[in-house]
């Protein structure tokens, strides 16, 4: 009776009804109402239909168009019989997950805007202008992007350092920022997911209990192979730009003009370089980059000669200054906390979204569907596959998604003898890799509000972010690289 009725409490039966309350530390949790499964289809599909209908044909504000939807899915929720307490906790929930990655970004808003007025950012445009030809721009900023990932394990903070410093020189350069922005995701994604350092490479291995390390190992099988073609992909790319295509006269003015606008001195690289030593030692995020802002604002009065009020205003709504050549301004006037609020804006309406599907049983009907149809190890990884494909892209947070997934397929991964690490190479594929091109997920919003690019600009040159689960699909398919419990490949296994 007493397992009956925890189950009862997870959600897991199927018929609609409530969940009656249980004590959980001493504190009371409220009686849920769970929704048929055929409601909660129902909620799913007005709710995705209002969506996709606003953002892909209206164009309107992907915030304005996640806020009706959830909207849509808190009332049809709410008519069903679900009370609109249940629908408040699990906005609750969801914020304190995501609180602290909106925080990181109004940091690194305020960052890139002290960068920018200490000279900092201009002094890496320009040395980059100077260094990096343009046909091989696009592959060395991948590999730049992929070292700096990799060792300190933080894709947002790579794209918003390093990668608004390249989005700048590629405007320079005379190349797409639709290229840059590709190369330099790719690169981001591509160390986040293999650093022992990043949040995600350690929380999807510890809900799907498994090693680090092999997960690690594990990964390499679907992340290689995105990145060797990507960088293929950049290096044909590059062969645009042979033979002098870029105007050699805007190209002096550019530099001239930085030169002309900052104090570049080298010592300027000192808040990249102290920044990029504290996170590889595992010092929290945002002490760090506030270190950075301050040792920025120090170098912006000493060597740039700004005011505290021109500082303040520069961590506000960014540079702002004009240099009589609109390309530099506009590769110089970025950042600023103002620059990030309407991204911040965006992911408060996601986790609204995430929450309003949550409350009202979308994500355990899905979860039901798969422990009722998975009958054999292709379709469990199939269904796997397509499920946290759509919860992910769904809600727009993978993190939310890893910890509701995770822990539950986990079992059933052990009863086909499918080794875990299966389970959490997925999550990371379907999340971590694929959301920079979902419009309306936190990381795509991010890289909007840094590189100024939107996923539908950047997709076609981010193959990393959509090859993982092609390639998925095909050892799937075959069984190569997937592995059953004693660390067999599956196409190698003994029948």
């Amino acid at each position: 009776m007493e397992s009956e009725r925890k189950k009862k409490t997870e959600g897991i039966q199927k018929q609609e009804g409530t969940v009656k309350p249980e004590r959980t530390e001493g504190r009371e949790v409220m009686e849920r109402h769970l929704l048929s499964s055929s409601k909660s289809l129902l909620v799913m599909a007005v709710s995705l239909a209002i969506l996709l209908y606003c953002v892909a044909i209206l164009k309107v504000n992907p915030g304005v168009s996640l806020i009706l939807s959830a909207l849509s899915a808190v009332y049809l929720g709410m008519a069903f019989g679900c009370p609109w307490k249940q629908f408040e906790n699990d906005i609750g929930d969801t914020f304190k997950t995501m609180f602290m990655g909106m925080l990181i970004m109004m940091f690194v808003g305020i960052l890139i805007g002290s960068w920018m007025v200490s000279g900092t950012v201009p002094l890496m445009m320009y040395y980059g202008l100077k260094l990096l030809p343009a046909p091989i721009f696009l592959v060395a900023s991948c590999l730049l992007c992929c070292l700096m990932s990799l060792m300190t394990g933080t894709s947002w903070g790579t794209m918003g350092t390093v990668g608004v410093a390249l989005i700048g020189v590629a405007e320079g350069l005379g190349i797409p920022v639709a290229y840059a922005a590709g190369s330099i995701v790719v690169g981001a994604i591509f160390g986040d997911k293999l650093s022992p350092l990043s949040d995600t490479t350690i929380m999807a291995p510890y809900v799907s209990g498994v090693d680090i390390i092999d997960h690690i190992k594990s990964m390499l099988y679907t992340t290689v192979p995105c990145l060797v073609i990507s960088l293929i992909l950049y290096a044909v790319l590059g062969m645009k730009f042979q033979g002098g295509h870029i105007d050699s006269q805007a190209y002096s003015q550019i530099l001239s003009t930085l030169e002309g606008t900052f104090n570049l001195n080298p010592i300027l690289l000192l808040p990249p370089v102290v920044v990029l030593v504290l996170i590889f030692m595992r010092k929290p995020t945002i002490p760090v980059f506030g270190i950075g802002i301050l040792l920025a604002a120090v170098l912006a009065v000493a060597v740039q000669g700004k005011g505290i009020k021109e500082v303040l205003s520069a961590m506000t709504s960014g540079l702002g200054i004009s240099t009589d050549m609109a390309l530099v301004d506009s590769m110089i006037n970025r950042g600023g906390l103002l620059s990030m609020m309407p991204s911040v804006a965006l992911i408060i309406g996601a986790a609204v979204f995430s929450s309003a599907l949550k409350a009202t049983g979308v994500f355990q009907m899905f979860l039901d569907a798969i422990q009722k149809y998975a009958t054999g190890r292709k379709s469990l990884l199939g269904f796997s596959y397509l499920l946290h494909l759509i919860l992910a892209s769904f809600t727009g947070v993978y993190l939310v998604t890893f910890s509701i997934v995770g822990p539950i397929l986990g079992p059933m991964f052990d009863k086909y003898d499918l080794d875990r690490k299966n389970l959490s190479r997925m999550l990371e594929d379907t999340g971590t890799a694929f959301s920079p091109i979902v419009p309306w997920s936190n990381i795509s919003i991010f890289i909007l509000g840094t590189l100024g690019v939107s996923s539908f600009q950047y997709v076609l040159y981010a193959p990393i972010t959509y090859l993982g689960v092609v390639f998925a699909a095909i050892y799937i398919i075959t069984g190569f690289g997937i592995f059953n419990r004693k660390g067999e490949m599956l196409i190698k296994e003994k029948k």
